[in-house]
Protein backbone atom coordinates (compact mmCIF):
# COMPACT_ATOMS: atom_id res chain seq x y z
CA UNK A 1 0.00 0.00 0.00
CA UNK A 2 1.20 3.29 -0.64
CA UNK A 3 1.22 6.21 1.73
CA UNK A 4 -1.61 7.64 0.80
CA UNK A 5 -4.20 7.47 3.23
CA UNK A 6 -7.61 5.83 1.37
CA UNK A 7 -9.66 5.97 4.21
CA UNK A 8 -12.85 8.09 4.65
CA UNK A 9 -11.78 8.98 8.09
CA UNK A 10 -9.14 11.93 8.69
CA UNK A 11 -5.71 10.57 9.86
CA UNK A 12 -3.40 12.23 12.27
CA UNK A 13 -1.46 15.20 10.89
CA UNK A 14 1.52 15.54 9.11
CA UNK A 15 4.83 16.56 10.38
CA UNK A 16 4.06 20.80 9.84
CA UNK A 17 6.60 22.70 7.34
CA UNK A 18 7.49 26.68 7.99
CA UNK A 19 3.95 27.54 6.66
CA UNK A 20 1.97 24.42 7.30
CA UNK A 21 1.55 21.56 4.98
CA UNK A 22 -0.99 21.91 2.07
CA UNK A 23 -3.91 19.59 2.62
CA UNK A 24 -4.87 17.34 -0.17
CA UNK A 25 -7.77 15.78 -0.30
CA UNK A 26 -8.73 13.88 -3.06
CA UNK A 27 -12.54 11.91 -3.77
CA UNK A 28 -13.32 9.17 -6.30
CA UNK A 29 -15.12 5.86 -6.69
CA UNK A 30 -11.30 4.44 -8.22
CA UNK A 31 -8.82 5.23 -5.51
CA UNK A 32 -5.97 3.49 -7.11
CA UNK A 33 -6.17 5.72 -9.79
CA UNK A 34 -3.81 8.14 -7.64
CA UNK A 35 -1.17 5.80 -5.95
CA UNK A 36 0.76 7.82 -8.77
CA UNK A 37 0.76 10.54 -6.32
CA UNK A 38 2.92 8.37 -4.29
CA UNK A 39 5.49 8.67 -7.12
CA UNK A 40 8.63 11.44 -7.74
CA UNK A 41 8.69 15.19 -5.78
CA UNK A 42 4.75 14.82 -4.91
CA UNK A 43 5.61 11.64 -3.30
CA UNK A 44 8.49 12.80 -1.51
CA UNK A 45 7.18 16.17 -0.75
CA UNK A 46 4.15 14.00 1.03
CA UNK A 47 6.72 11.98 3.02
CA UNK A 48 8.56 14.94 4.43
CA UNK A 49 5.63 16.32 5.64
CA UNK A 50 5.14 19.41 3.23
CA UNK A 51 1.71 18.12 1.21
CA UNK A 52 -0.46 16.37 3.27
CA UNK A 53 -2.35 13.32 0.69
CA UNK A 54 -5.10 11.55 0.99
CA UNK A 55 -7.33 9.72 -1.31
CA UNK A 56 -11.19 8.55 -0.22
CA UNK A 57 -13.25 5.75 -1.52
CA UNK A 58 -16.60 7.54 -2.13
CA UNK A 59 -18.16 4.62 -2.05
CA UNK A 60 -17.08 4.11 1.89
CA UNK A 61 -20.23 6.56 2.38
CA UNK A 62 -22.76 4.82 0.22
CA UNK A 63 -25.60 2.77 2.58
CA UNK A 64 -26.54 0.14 0.43
CA UNK A 65 -25.34 -3.13 -0.53
CA UNK A 66 -24.71 -2.26 -3.59
CA UNK A 67 -22.48 0.69 -2.86
CA UNK A 68 -24.51 2.61 -5.34
CA UNK A 69 -22.62 6.48 -6.28
CA UNK A 70 -24.89 6.66 -10.02
CA UNK A 71 -28.41 6.86 -11.22
CA UNK A 72 -30.82 7.90 -14.29
CA UNK A 73 -30.65 11.29 -15.28
CA UNK A 74 -33.90 13.55 -14.48
CA UNK A 75 -35.58 14.35 -17.51
CA UNK A 76 -33.98 11.30 -19.35
CA UNK A 77 -30.99 11.34 -21.45
CA UNK A 78 -27.56 8.71 -22.12
CA UNK A 79 -25.53 7.83 -19.13
CA UNK A 80 -25.80 8.09 -15.23
CA UNK A 81 -25.19 11.07 -13.08
CA UNK A 82 -23.96 10.84 -9.61
CA UNK A 83 -25.59 10.88 -6.72
CA UNK A 84 -25.75 14.12 -4.51
CA UNK A 85 -26.52 12.61 -1.09
CA UNK A 86 -23.78 10.21 -1.36
CA UNK A 87 -21.61 12.92 -2.73
CA UNK A 88 -23.19 15.38 0.52
CA UNK A 89 -22.06 12.72 3.11
CA UNK A 90 -18.46 12.39 1.68
CA UNK A 91 -17.38 16.50 1.07
CA UNK A 92 -19.53 16.86 5.01
CA UNK A 93 -16.68 14.46 6.62
CA UNK A 94 -14.00 15.64 4.38
CA UNK A 95 -14.29 19.64 4.79
CA UNK A 96 -14.74 19.37 7.93
CA UNK A 97 -11.58 17.31 8.79
CA UNK A 98 -8.54 19.04 11.39
CA UNK A 99 -5.88 20.56 9.41
CA UNK A 100 -2.55 20.19 10.05
CA UNK A 101 -0.68 23.24 11.67
CA UNK A 102 2.09 25.54 11.21
CA UNK A 103 4.23 25.93 14.27
CA UNK A 104 2.44 29.39 15.11
CA UNK A 105 -1.30 28.60 14.53
CA UNK A 106 -3.96 28.69 16.56
CA UNK A 107 -3.07 25.16 18.49
CA UNK A 108 -0.08 27.44 20.27
CA UNK A 109 -1.46 30.46 20.42
CA UNK A 110 -3.16 31.81 23.23
CA UNK A 111 -7.23 31.94 23.11
CA UNK A 112 -7.68 35.55 22.08
CA UNK A 113 -4.90 35.45 19.48
CA UNK A 114 -6.14 32.25 18.16
CA UNK A 115 -10.20 34.05 17.47
CA UNK A 116 -8.56 36.97 15.59
CA UNK A 117 -6.48 34.49 13.03
CA UNK A 118 -8.47 33.95 10.05
CA UNK A 119 -10.20 31.02 9.61
CA UNK A 120 -8.33 28.10 7.06
CA UNK A 121 -9.00 28.56 3.46
CA UNK A 122 -10.62 25.21 2.41
CA UNK A 123 -11.65 25.05 -1.42
CA UNK A 124 -13.62 22.58 -3.13
CA UNK A 125 -12.29 21.61 -6.69
CA UNK A 126 -14.60 19.77 -9.24
CA UNK A 127 -13.35 18.64 -12.25
CA UNK A 128 -15.59 19.13 -15.12
CA UNK A 129 -15.56 20.06 -19.04
CA UNK A 130 -17.65 22.51 -18.30
CA UNK A 131 -15.64 24.44 -16.30
CA UNK A 132 -13.62 27.18 -16.33
CA UNK A 133 -10.45 27.16 -17.57
CA UNK A 134 -7.33 25.48 -15.20
CA UNK A 135 -4.16 27.80 -16.03
CA UNK A 136 -1.13 28.80 -14.02
CA UNK A 137 -2.67 31.99 -12.87
CA UNK A 138 -5.36 29.21 -11.39
CA UNK A 139 -2.51 26.95 -9.76
CA UNK A 140 -0.70 30.31 -8.28
CA UNK A 141 -4.14 31.31 -6.55
CA UNK A 142 -5.11 27.52 -5.00
CA UNK A 143 -1.51 26.79 -4.34
CA UNK A 144 -2.29 29.50 -1.25
CA UNK A 145 -5.32 27.26 0.11
CA UNK A 146 -4.94 25.45 2.94
CA UNK A 147 -6.86 22.74 1.93
CA UNK A 148 -8.05 21.06 -1.48
CA UNK A 149 -10.99 18.97 -2.16
CA UNK A 150 -10.82 17.21 -4.98
CA UNK A 151 -14.19 15.51 -6.68
CA UNK A 152 -13.57 13.12 -8.71
CA UNK A 153 -16.65 12.83 -11.12
CA UNK A 154 -17.60 9.67 -13.56
CA UNK A 155 -20.30 8.92 -16.12
CA UNK A 156 -22.42 12.48 -16.69
CA UNK A 157 -20.49 14.52 -13.77
CA UNK A 158 -21.82 14.69 -10.32
CA UNK A 159 -25.42 15.82 -9.93
CA UNK A 160 -24.79 20.31 -10.02
CA UNK A 161 -26.74 20.69 -6.76
CA UNK A 162 -23.74 19.40 -5.03
CA UNK A 163 -21.85 22.68 -6.43
CA UNK A 164 -24.60 24.97 -5.71
CA UNK A 165 -24.81 23.63 -2.49
CA UNK A 166 -21.33 24.09 -0.88
CA UNK A 167 -21.02 27.43 -3.11
CA UNK A 168 -24.53 28.84 -1.00
CA UNK A 169 -23.09 27.58 2.34
CA UNK A 170 -20.28 29.20 2.03
CA UNK A 171 -17.33 27.20 0.33
CA UNK A 172 -14.94 28.21 -1.87
CA UNK A 173 -16.07 26.18 -5.10
CA UNK A 174 -14.00 26.08 -8.27
CA UNK A 175 -15.25 23.87 -11.26
CA UNK A 176 -12.27 23.68 -13.64
CA UNK A 177 -11.78 22.25 -16.78
CA UNK A 178 -8.25 21.07 -18.00
CA UNK A 179 -8.82 21.47 -21.96
CA UNK A 180 -11.36 21.49 -24.33
CA UNK A 181 -12.16 17.74 -24.15
CA UNK A 182 -13.49 15.22 -22.43
CA UNK A 183 -12.48 12.51 -20.43
CA UNK A 184 -14.01 9.38 -18.58
CA UNK A 185 -13.20 11.28 -15.27
CA UNK A 186 -11.89 13.52 -13.22
CA UNK A 187 -8.85 11.71 -11.46
CA UNK A 188 -6.67 12.45 -14.63
CA UNK A 189 -7.72 15.90 -14.36
CA UNK A 190 -6.72 16.15 -10.97
CA UNK A 191 -3.28 14.69 -11.59
CA UNK A 192 -2.69 17.74 -13.67
CA UNK A 193 -4.08 20.07 -11.10
CA UNK A 194 -2.41 18.59 -8.11
CA UNK A 195 1.02 18.39 -10.28
CA UNK A 196 0.81 22.09 -11.64
CA UNK A 197 -0.46 23.17 -7.98
CA UNK A 198 2.05 21.51 -5.19
CA UNK A 199 5.06 22.76 -7.03
CA UNK A 200 4.43 25.83 -6.37
CA UNK A 201 4.49 25.37 -2.60
CA UNK A 202 7.56 25.76 -0.56
CA UNK A 203 9.82 23.20 -0.59
CA UNK A 204 8.46 21.09 -3.05
CA UNK A 205 10.85 21.76 -5.93
CA UNK A 206 14.69 21.24 -5.05
CA UNK A 207 15.20 24.20 -7.38
CA UNK A 208 12.80 26.97 -6.34
CA UNK A 209 14.18 28.92 -9.42
CA UNK A 210 13.04 26.63 -11.76
CA UNK A 211 9.52 28.07 -11.23
CA UNK A 212 10.67 31.51 -12.21
CA UNK A 213 11.87 30.64 -15.80
CA UNK A 214 8.85 28.53 -16.84
CA UNK A 215 6.39 28.50 -19.40
CA UNK A 216 3.00 30.47 -18.09
CA UNK A 217 5.22 31.99 -15.09
CA UNK A 218 5.92 35.88 -14.90
CA UNK A 219 5.00 37.61 -17.71
CA UNK A 220 2.69 34.79 -18.90
CA UNK A 221 5.75 33.83 -22.00
CA UNK A 222 5.82 30.53 -22.71
CA UNK A 223 9.30 29.24 -21.70
CA UNK A 224 12.63 29.38 -24.41
CA UNK A 225 14.47 25.90 -25.53
CA UNK A 226 16.38 24.41 -23.45
CA UNK A 227 19.60 22.69 -24.44
CA UNK A 228 22.38 20.09 -22.79
CA UNK A 229 25.46 18.51 -23.89
CA UNK A 230 26.69 17.31 -26.26
CA UNK A 231 26.76 20.66 -28.40
CA UNK A 232 26.00 18.66 -31.57
CA UNK A 233 23.99 15.96 -31.81
CA UNK A 234 23.09 14.22 -35.29
CA UNK A 235 23.65 17.12 -37.58
CA UNK A 236 22.36 19.96 -35.04
CA UNK A 237 25.92 21.81 -33.68
CA UNK A 238 24.86 24.58 -31.03
CA UNK A 239 28.12 26.26 -31.61
CA UNK A 240 26.49 27.07 -35.50
CA UNK A 241 22.20 27.85 -33.94
CA UNK A 242 23.22 28.85 -30.51
CA UNK A 243 26.37 30.85 -30.11
CA UNK A 244 25.32 33.09 -27.54
CA UNK A 245 24.33 29.93 -25.17
CA UNK A 246 28.02 29.30 -25.38
CA UNK A 247 29.08 32.66 -24.91
CA UNK A 248 29.26 33.04 -21.00
CA UNK A 249 28.04 36.08 -21.15
CA UNK A 250 24.88 35.77 -18.79
CA UNK A 251 23.44 38.74 -19.64
CA UNK A 252 22.91 38.27 -23.54
CA UNK A 253 22.07 35.07 -22.46
CA UNK A 254 19.34 36.06 -20.56
CA UNK A 255 18.12 38.37 -23.06
CA UNK A 256 18.50 35.82 -25.79
CA UNK A 257 16.12 33.09 -23.87
CA UNK A 258 13.63 36.01 -23.35
CA UNK A 259 13.65 37.02 -27.08
CA UNK A 260 12.99 33.58 -27.90
CA UNK A 261 10.07 33.27 -25.47
CA UNK A 262 8.55 35.90 -26.97
CA UNK A 263 8.44 34.34 -30.43
CA UNK A 264 8.08 31.12 -29.35
CA UNK A 265 4.84 32.41 -27.69
CA UNK A 266 3.46 34.79 -30.24
CA UNK A 267 4.00 31.72 -32.54
CA UNK A 268 2.69 29.16 -30.63
CA UNK A 269 -0.17 31.01 -27.95
CA UNK A 270 -1.28 34.25 -29.66
CA UNK A 271 -4.14 34.30 -27.07
CA UNK A 272 -1.22 34.66 -24.38
CA UNK A 273 0.78 37.39 -25.96
CA UNK A 274 -2.68 39.32 -26.00
CA UNK A 275 -3.08 38.73 -22.51
CA UNK A 276 0.11 40.14 -21.31
CA UNK A 277 0.61 42.30 -18.47
CA UNK A 278 2.26 45.45 -20.09
CA UNK A 279 4.00 46.32 -16.62
CA UNK A 280 5.76 42.65 -16.48
CA UNK A 281 8.19 44.20 -19.85
CA UNK A 282 10.94 45.69 -20.43
CA UNK A 283 12.24 47.49 -22.94
CA UNK A 284 14.01 44.31 -24.75
CA UNK A 285 10.71 42.32 -24.13
CA UNK A 286 9.06 45.21 -26.33
CA UNK A 287 11.45 45.57 -29.28
CA UNK A 288 11.15 41.79 -29.09
CA UNK A 289 7.23 41.61 -29.23
CA UNK A 290 7.12 44.40 -31.99
CA UNK A 291 9.77 41.88 -33.99
CA UNK A 292 7.09 38.96 -33.35
CA UNK A 293 4.06 41.26 -34.40
CA UNK A 294 2.84 42.73 -31.53
CA UNK A 295 3.29 46.02 -29.57
CA UNK A 296 2.43 47.07 -26.04
CA UNK A 297 2.37 50.96 -25.61
CA UNK A 298 2.43 52.83 -22.90
CA UNK A 299 -1.25 52.46 -20.57
CA UNK A 300 -2.47 49.78 -22.83
CA UNK A 301 -4.08 47.13 -20.94
CA UNK A 302 -2.71 44.42 -23.04
CA UNK A 303 -0.29 43.84 -26.33
CA UNK A 304 -2.34 44.19 -29.46
CA UNK A 305 -1.50 43.27 -33.18
CA UNK A 306 1.65 44.42 -35.28
CA UNK A 307 2.17 44.36 -38.97
CA UNK A 308 5.23 46.00 -40.19
CA UNK A 309 5.06 45.66 -43.90
CA UNK A 310 5.92 47.69 -47.46
CA UNK A 311 3.78 50.85 -48.08
CA UNK A 312 1.20 50.86 -50.47
CA UNK A 313 -0.48 53.41 -52.53
CA UNK A 314 -3.37 52.97 -50.23
CA UNK A 315 -1.24 53.90 -47.45
CA UNK A 316 -0.25 57.34 -48.47
CA UNK A 317 -2.73 59.68 -47.85
CA UNK A 318 -2.78 58.57 -43.99
CA UNK A 319 1.37 58.00 -44.13
CA UNK A 320 1.65 62.09 -45.39
CA UNK A 321 -0.26 62.57 -42.01
CA UNK A 322 1.66 60.83 -40.09
CA UNK A 323 4.87 61.87 -41.63
CA UNK A 324 3.62 65.42 -40.83
CA UNK A 325 2.69 64.77 -37.23
CA UNK A 326 5.91 62.79 -36.20
CA UNK A 327 8.47 65.08 -37.87
CA UNK A 328 8.38 68.30 -35.76
CA UNK A 329 9.14 66.01 -32.65
CA UNK A 330 12.69 65.25 -34.30
CA UNK A 331 13.53 69.31 -34.89
CA UNK A 332 15.59 71.49 -32.47
CA UNK A 333 13.47 74.21 -30.37
CA UNK A 334 14.85 77.37 -32.39
CA UNK A 335 12.92 76.35 -35.29
CA UNK A 336 9.38 78.24 -35.92
CA UNK A 337 6.20 76.49 -36.40
CA UNK A 338 6.58 77.96 -40.14
CA UNK A 339 9.87 76.72 -40.94
CA UNK A 340 8.55 73.30 -39.71
CA UNK A 341 5.85 73.23 -42.04
CA UNK A 342 7.24 74.77 -44.98
CA UNK A 343 9.62 71.81 -44.51
CA UNK A 344 7.23 69.22 -44.66
CA UNK A 345 5.26 70.62 -47.26
CA UNK A 346 8.34 69.73 -49.81
CA UNK A 347 9.63 67.52 -48.29
CA UNK A 348 7.13 65.56 -47.33
CA UNK A 349 3.97 65.92 -49.08
CA UNK A 350 1.81 63.09 -50.72
CA UNK A 351 3.55 64.03 -54.00
CA UNK A 352 7.09 63.61 -52.95
CA UNK A 353 5.84 60.55 -51.07
CA UNK A 354 4.01 59.04 -53.98
CA UNK A 355 7.43 59.56 -55.75
CA UNK A 356 9.56 57.48 -53.14
CA UNK A 357 6.85 54.68 -53.33
CA UNK A 358 6.79 54.35 -57.41
CA UNK A 359 10.90 54.32 -57.31
CA UNK A 360 12.51 50.92 -56.69
CA UNK A 361 15.50 52.86 -55.29
CA UNK A 362 13.69 54.09 -52.69
CA UNK A 363 12.15 51.19 -49.54
CA UNK A 364 9.10 52.56 -47.52
CA UNK A 365 8.44 50.61 -44.89
CA UNK A 366 4.60 51.05 -42.39
CA UNK A 367 3.70 49.78 -38.99
CA UNK A 368 0.26 49.35 -39.16
CA UNK A 369 -1.77 48.37 -35.74
CA UNK A 370 -4.79 45.95 -37.71
CA UNK A 371 -7.07 46.09 -34.86
CA UNK A 372 -6.39 49.75 -33.94
CA UNK A 373 -5.57 50.57 -29.86
CA UNK A 374 -8.61 51.26 -28.24
CA UNK A 375 -8.63 53.92 -25.17
CA UNK A 376 -7.32 52.94 -21.79
CA UNK A 377 -9.97 54.70 -19.22
CA UNK A 378 -7.19 55.80 -17.39
CA UNK A 379 -5.21 57.86 -20.74
CA UNK A 380 -8.47 59.09 -22.59
CA UNK A 381 -7.83 60.11 -25.95
CA UNK A 382 -5.42 57.65 -27.05
CA UNK A 383 -7.53 55.36 -29.06
CA UNK A 384 -5.94 54.63 -32.56
CA UNK A 385 -8.65 53.28 -35.41
CA UNK A 386 -8.34 49.52 -37.27
CA UNK A 387 -5.42 49.23 -39.73
CA UNK A 388 -4.19 53.00 -38.26
CA UNK A 389 -0.06 53.71 -39.31
CA UNK A 390 1.85 54.39 -36.81
CA UNK A 391 5.65 54.56 -37.97
CA UNK A 392 7.88 54.78 -40.90
CA UNK A 393 11.16 54.20 -42.74
CA UNK A 394 12.45 55.38 -45.81
CA UNK A 395 16.04 53.74 -47.51
CA UNK A 396 16.54 56.03 -50.25
CA UNK A 397 19.69 54.58 -52.18
CA UNK A 398 21.97 56.49 -54.03
CA UNK A 399 22.31 55.10 -57.52
CA UNK A 400 21.19 56.90 -60.75
CA UNK A 401 18.00 55.80 -63.22
CA UNK A 402 17.95 55.39 -66.76
CA UNK A 403 18.41 59.36 -67.06
CA UNK A 404 21.41 59.65 -64.64
CA UNK A 405 19.46 61.25 -61.94
CA UNK A 406 19.50 60.35 -58.56
CA UNK A 407 16.04 59.65 -56.62
CA UNK A 408 14.25 62.91 -55.26
CA UNK A 409 14.99 63.63 -52.08
CA UNK A 410 17.74 62.31 -51.10
CA UNK A 411 19.95 64.62 -49.50
CA UNK A 412 23.76 65.24 -50.95
CA UNK A 413 26.17 62.64 -48.66
CA UNK A 414 28.22 64.03 -46.11
CA UNK A 415 32.10 63.82 -46.98
CA UNK A 416 32.85 62.02 -44.11
CA UNK A 417 30.84 58.94 -45.28
CA UNK A 418 32.93 56.77 -47.22
CA UNK A 419 31.78 53.64 -49.33
CA UNK A 420 33.46 50.61 -48.97
CA UNK A 421 33.32 47.75 -51.57
CA UNK A 422 30.76 44.69 -51.37
CA UNK A 423 31.89 41.24 -49.78
CA UNK A 424 32.79 40.53 -53.07
CA UNK A 425 35.01 43.19 -53.25
CA UNK A 426 33.44 44.73 -56.23
CA UNK A 427 31.85 48.28 -55.99
CA UNK A 428 29.97 49.39 -52.91
CA UNK A 429 26.53 51.56 -52.46
CA UNK A 430 25.31 54.09 -50.76
CA UNK A 431 21.91 55.21 -49.08
CA UNK A 432 20.47 57.45 -46.79
CA UNK A 433 18.40 56.58 -44.07
CA UNK A 434 16.02 59.48 -44.76
CA UNK A 435 13.29 58.90 -41.92
CA UNK A 436 12.46 56.69 -39.11
CA UNK A 437 9.48 58.08 -37.35
CA UNK A 438 7.07 56.47 -34.67
CA UNK A 439 3.35 58.04 -33.42
CA UNK A 440 4.33 59.48 -30.32
CA UNK A 441 1.30 57.62 -28.59
CA UNK A 442 3.91 54.79 -29.24
CA UNK A 443 6.75 55.64 -27.91
CA UNK A 444 9.14 53.51 -26.50
CA UNK A 445 7.20 51.08 -27.75
CA UNK A 446 10.01 48.74 -30.11
CA UNK A 447 8.28 49.96 -32.96
CA UNK A 448 11.40 52.23 -33.49
CA UNK A 449 14.12 49.65 -33.27
CA UNK A 450 12.09 47.00 -35.33
CA UNK A 451 11.62 49.90 -38.23
CA UNK A 452 15.40 50.19 -37.41
CA UNK A 453 16.16 46.69 -38.02
CA UNK A 454 13.64 46.18 -41.23
CA UNK A 455 15.65 49.03 -42.69
CA UNK A 456 19.11 48.23 -42.12
CA UNK A 457 17.84 44.32 -43.50
CA UNK A 458 16.46 46.21 -46.74
CA UNK A 459 19.35 48.04 -46.94
CA UNK A 460 21.65 45.12 -47.12
CA UNK A 461 19.00 43.29 -49.56
CA UNK A 462 19.71 46.37 -52.08
CA UNK A 463 23.35 45.55 -52.21
CA UNK A 464 23.85 48.57 -49.71
CA UNK A 465 27.64 49.36 -47.87
CA UNK A 466 27.41 52.53 -46.25
CA UNK A 467 23.57 53.15 -44.63
CA UNK A 468 23.93 56.75 -42.92
CA UNK A 469 21.76 59.30 -41.64
CA UNK A 470 21.39 62.36 -40.03
CA UNK A 471 19.88 63.63 -36.73
CA UNK A 472 19.93 66.54 -34.87
CA UNK A 473 23.15 66.95 -32.79
CA UNK A 474 21.35 67.50 -29.46
CA UNK A 475 18.69 64.89 -30.16
CA UNK A 476 20.30 62.50 -27.85
CA UNK A 477 17.78 60.08 -27.59
CA UNK A 478 17.61 59.26 -31.12
CA UNK A 479 21.75 59.43 -31.02
CA UNK A 480 21.88 56.88 -28.06
CA UNK A 481 19.30 54.72 -30.47
CA UNK A 482 21.04 54.61 -33.84
CA UNK A 483 24.05 53.41 -31.63
CA UNK A 484 22.38 50.40 -30.11
CA UNK A 485 21.87 49.39 -33.39
CA UNK A 486 25.28 49.26 -34.60
CA UNK A 487 25.43 52.99 -35.97
CA UNK A 488 28.54 55.01 -35.47
CA UNK A 489 29.45 58.97 -35.69
CA UNK A 490 32.00 59.52 -38.11
CA UNK A 491 31.04 63.50 -38.33
CA UNK A 492 28.58 66.25 -38.85
CA UNK A 493 26.78 68.30 -41.80
CA UNK A 494 24.41 71.08 -41.71
CA UNK A 495 20.89 71.01 -42.47
CA UNK A 496 18.04 72.83 -43.77
CA UNK A 497 14.53 73.33 -42.29
CA UNK A 498 12.56 76.17 -43.38
CA UNK A 499 15.08 78.33 -44.37
CA UNK A 500 17.22 77.68 -41.02
CA UNK A 501 20.25 76.08 -41.47
CA UNK A 502 20.53 73.15 -38.11
CA UNK A 503 22.92 70.96 -37.07
CA UNK A 504 23.26 67.61 -37.69
CA UNK A 505 25.27 64.31 -36.32
CA UNK A 506 26.18 61.91 -38.89
CA UNK A 507 26.25 58.19 -38.37
CA UNK A 508 26.83 54.97 -40.40
CA UNK A 509 27.17 51.35 -40.38
CA UNK A 510 28.04 48.70 -43.13
CA UNK A 511 24.73 46.58 -43.85
CA UNK A 512 26.70 43.88 -45.12
CA UNK A 513 28.77 43.40 -41.83
CA UNK A 514 25.67 44.12 -39.67
CA UNK A 515 23.03 41.67 -41.41
CA UNK A 516 25.72 38.51 -42.10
Amino acid sequence: MNRLDQTGAAAAPSPASASGPLRLDVVTIFPDYLRVLDLSLIGRAHADGLLDLRVHDLRDWTHDRHRTVDDTPIGGGAGMVMKPDVWGAALDNVLAAPLPAAPASAECAEPAEAASLPAPRRVLVIPTPSGELFTQRTAENLAGADQLVFACGRYEGIDARVAEHYAASGVEVHELSIGDYVLNGGEAAVLVMIEAIARLRPGVLGNPESIVEESHTGAGLLEYPVYTRPVAWRGLDLAATEPVLLSGDHARIDRHRRDQAVSRTAVRRPDLMARLDPARLDAGDRAALTRNGWVAPAGAAHPVPLVVRPALEADLPALADLAARTFPDACPSFLTSEQIAAHIAVNLSPQRLATWLADPRVVLTVAELPDGLPTPPEVPGTSLPPGALVGYSAVVAESLDAAGALPAGLDPRPPSVGVPTGPDGVGGLAAELSKVYVDARLRASGIAPTLLAEAVCDAATMGVTALWLGTNDANRRAQKAYRRAGFRKVGTRTYEVGGERCRDVVMVLNPQETVA
